[in-house]
């Protein structure tokens, strides 16, 4: 047990009404009798706009995050098989269709791609990577489907071998100078003739213009029925790869097992986060340097107190001195200067709580009014795909951010509460 008179942190938390008036009071006491009211407000808007700042930043970065992942996700499928079993020509209608039965997925279909070359009529060769897809996944893919801003699928996967009609990206079409109904010429380097092999040269007709929202897809991507494609690059009715769409991408990983038990032995199941692991993991590093970056902005703000609640000691020295002649006791003069700085850190972290959130919620308001105000583009659609900046308040980040922000300023108040304490009474009155 605890000695009277004796400190510990556990008597931080049990406050009596004198100590919690007494520390208002000094709070409101102006500089001139002794108080730190100036500083106070300082280092209440210090932690306030630190506490908002990092809210706004992470919120947007998530945003961002989520809205390239969506993007990705969308165009691309959720899960990949390949291996063994897609060379089992008598099988793999079978293996497709027990994929397609595995509870949770929702489109399942074959495709070939391999890089080649592209060139308009008036224009260099360019690179491009050709996908040969089954028309009725293609025309199911919400990301294409949604965004055909020339064109249609009209006569995408109609005629002998899937027909010649192709779709292409906004970007692509830009750099080759051609649109809806031009022609555009692919070349292989796979195909072969009876003198050996040979680059493979073909015009196909361009049939749609999509703009996914991303802009390295959009800029090289040429989609082929499944059928042309085989024929195109002398792949003899082969798959690549069965691409795999499901009800959760989130939750990727419980798909893993049941799919591969539908492909069979042999077969080889890669996610999405697997496979775009390069650009998945820079995003979560570089979601942690900021949050530690900023973090320190905290820090900085925090140190206010420090010296706030250092002149409010050397201020208060025979307050202290008499306090502690009345019989208070060491924890209780502690706690009275504990309860300054935790007072100011506590309301600076709830209004940048508050300020932060609303910013975000009513971002996309706030940037139009700054663009109306200013007659400027905050936000350029042209580079960033992206009418708006995004904004996602993540109630896990916004914890932590609070969390920390409390304990900076606490741990910033206890040191010079600590040493207001260790003050004799005798001494502190014998130097005033």
């Amino acid at each position: 047990m605890a000695k009277a008179g004796s400190f510990s942190l556990r008597s931080l938390f049990s406050v009596s009404a004198w100590e919690l008036d007494l520390a208002l009071r000094y709070l409101r006491t102006k500089r001139k009798d002794g108080g730190i009211a100036l500083i106070a407000i300082i280092s209440f808007i210090g932690i306030m706009l630190a506490v908002a700042v990092l809210i706004i930043v992470m919120s947007v970065m998530g945003g961002f995050r989520d809205e390239l992942v969506s993007r990705l996700v969308a165009f691309n499928g959720h899960a990949y098989v390949y291996g063994a079993p897609l060379n089992d020509w008598e099988n793999r209608e079978a293996i497709l269709k027990r994929i397609r039965a595995v509870p949770g997925v929702n489109t399942a279909s074959p495709y070939i791609e391999s890089p080649g070359l592209a060139q308009g009529p008036n224009s260099q060769a360019g690179l491009a990577y050709m996908r040969g897809v089954d028309a009725w996944a293609l025309k199911h893919t919400d990301i294409i489907r949604d965004n055909i801003k020339q064109g249609s699928f009209a006569g995408f996967g109609e005629g002998e071998y899937g027909g010649d009609t192709v779709l292409i990206g906004e970007g692509l079409a830009r750099s080759m100078g051609v649109t809806v109904g031009d022609e555009l010429t692919l070349l292989s380097p796979s195909g072969s003739t009876a003198f050996g092999a040979m680059p493979r040269r073909k015009a196909y007709t361009i049939g749609g213009v999509f703009k996914s929202g991303v802009s390295e897809l959009d800029a090289a991507f040429v989609f082929m029925p499944l059928q042309q494609a085989q024929l195109f690059f002398d792949r003899d009715g082969e798959w690549d790869v069965i691409e795999i769409k499901v009800d959760d991408p989130y939750n990727i990983a419980a798909y893993h097992q049941p799919l591969m038990t539908a492909a069979g032995q042999g077969a080889l199941v890669q996610d999405w986060t697997q496979r775009n692991a390069p650009m998945w993991n820079a995003l979560q590093v570089e979601r942690n340097v900021m949050r530690l970056i900023l973090m320190l902005i905290i820090m900085i703000a925090a140190m206010n107190i420090i010296s706030g609640i250092v002149m409010l000691v050397k201020n208060k020295t025979r307050d202290i001195a008499i306090l502690r002649t009345f019989g208070a006791d060491r924890a209780s003069i502690t706690k009275v200067f504990f309860l300054s700085g935790a007072i100011i850190g506590a309301g600076g972290t709830l209004m940048g709580l508050v300020i932060g959130t609303l910013f975000c919620i009513f971002i996309q308001p706030i940037q139009k009014a700054v663009e109306f105000v200013f007659n400027v583009k905050v936000f350029n659609e042209e580079v960033y795909y992206l009418a708006y900046i995004p904004a996602k308040v993540e109630v896990g980040e916004v914890l932590i951010i609070v969390v920390f922000a409390m304990l900076s300023t606490c741990v910033a108040t206890l040191f010079p509460a600590l040493w207001a304490s260790r003050l004799e009474p005798v001494e502190a009155l014998r130097n005033e």
